[in-house]
């Protein structure tokens, strides 16, 4: 009995020094930021952290998220500097490497990405502007090309499109509209003449009368890493080993997400159930019915483990700087922290 109790009290013993050795470890500021916020478009690209959620992978790495939803990546950037939010998922804008010059964003990984095997990003004009003549990208100069803000991933196809068809970037009207709905109304009604978006919108457009489909995003820009991850950079500096949490469970959601939606290697009611987890955030303003075959058909390849295609995001860096978007001596180590996840 007394050999029983020693060790009883030994445990306990040892248990409070575990404890008081995180707590003092982490700290108040550590212990917070285990609940974090996560910024997100209303995409199927957007999935893999709702899907890493959804099946507990960060409950798994001891994290706590909250999606908060945006209608641009520039605000997204915005957002994280300030601290509204910790970490975000898509593309790189100009405010993002302002910001990231500034030292106070960071990109840690890449999503998704354009690749040969499967169906990419969009080349849509207007049923005005096709029956007027416009029926291939080279047809593009002196159009009006919509976008979401100066800067953005729409401005940068843009003009990496009118590059490979061979025409003056100032050929092509660029039109910001601030919100993704807000450039679709204005396609249907021929308030611009073309646009590049995700192939479940594009296929949706397209489907209706008022759209027509010239070209693909992936013949002017292979390669391209449409998305990439980022957090702020006192989280890195502050609380290193919650990113690399973050990054660890994101990753599995990756895995499910290509293994469902892109490989379609998974199960079909396994696919249906990540789908409908899916469904509480990306369409669903729509019945499940309705939105399954929207989420399914917008999925395009997320690069595993997070893997971050380097070389692609060097020319996004050196096409901002060439339109003066971004400041001139802003360099990709200010933009990158390369530690985090493997790069091409």
């Amino acid at each position: 009995m007394i050999a029983s109790s020693k060790r009883a009290m030994l445990k306990g013993v040892i248990a409070g020094a575990i404890a008081l050795t995180i707590t003092a470890g982490s700290g108040a500021g550590a212990l917070a930021a285990d609940t974090v916020k996560v910024g997100l478009l209303r995409l199927t690209s957007h999935s893999p952290s709702i899907i890493a959620a959804g099946n507990g992978y960060f409950a798994d790495e001891g994290i706590e998220v909250e999606f908060v939803p945006f209608q641009a990546a520039q605000p997204m950037a915005v957002a994280i500097a300030s601290g509204d939010i910790d970490f975000g998922m898509t593309a790189i804008s100009g405010g993002l490497v302002s910001l990231a010059q500034k030292g106070a964003v960071k990109v840690i990984g890449g999503a998704l990405m354009e690749t040969p095997d499967v169906e990419g990003q969009k080349i849509l004009v207007s049923k005005a502007a096709h029956d007027g003549g416009v029926t291939t990208p080279a047809d593009l100069a002196g159009q009006r090309f919509g976008v979401t803000t100066a800067g953005s991933s729409f401005h940068y196809m843009a003009h990496k499109i009118a590059d490979g068809a061979g025409f003056d970037r100032a050929d092509l009207r660029i039109v910001p509209l601030q919100k993704v709905p807000a450039v679709i109304a204005a396609l249907k009604s021929g308030q611009i003449d073309a646009w590049s978006i995700v192939p479940n919108i594009a296929d949706a457009l397209t489907a209706g009368p008022e759209v027509v489909e010239i070209g693909k995003v992936a013949d002017y820009i292979p390669g391209y890493q449409v998305t990439t991850v980022f957090t702020s950079t006192r989280n890195i500096e502050n609380n290193r080993e919650l990113v690399e949490r973050f990054l660890a469970a994101l990753a599995k959601g990756i895995d499910d997400y290509n293994a469902a939606l892109v490989d379609k290697t998974m199960s079909e009611a396994d696919t249906a159930a990540l789908v409908k987890m899916v469904h509480e955030y990306i369409y669903n303003d729509q019945p499940l019915e309705k939105a399954d075959p929207r989420i399914r058909a917008g999925a395009m390849r997320i690069n595993p483990g997070a893997r971050l295609n380097l070389e692609s995001v060097e020319d996004q860096l050196a096409w901002f700087q060439s339109e003066k978007l971004v400041p001139a001596d802003a360099t990709i180590d200010e933009l990158v922290d390369t530690s985090f996840v493997e790069t091409d």
